[in-house]
């Protein structure tokens, strides 16, 4: 009898494990929400900019190059420039 009840009742390390493995659940669960609602609300931005007769693609692009380090950004458009003039497209 004394072995069931052992059984029955946790020891304390494990239930504090327990309740903090669902905790950590829980919040990655709410922020996967929340980055599911940003996600929508970008989307809808991209839309109604459409819908105003900006270019979606050129926009997406802007977006990504303001996030690049500067130098980086430029040390890219050179590239990308001098690749350009040997194929004679500039």
């Amino acid at each position: 009898m004394a072995m069931a009840t052992a059984v029955n009742e946790e020891a304390p390390a494990t239930k504090f494990a327990k309740d903090q493995l669902k905790s950590i659940i829980e919040r990655i669960e709410r922020l996967e929400e929340e980055k599911k609602a940003i996600s929508d609300d970008i989307r809808d931005v991209y839309a109604e900019s459409k819908g105003n007769g900006y270019d979606v693609k050129a926009l997406r692009t802007i977006v990504r190059l303001r996030k690049q380090d500067p130098n980086e950004r430029a040390e890219a458009e050179t590239i990308l420039e001098t690749y350009m003039q040997a194929l004679g497209m500039i």
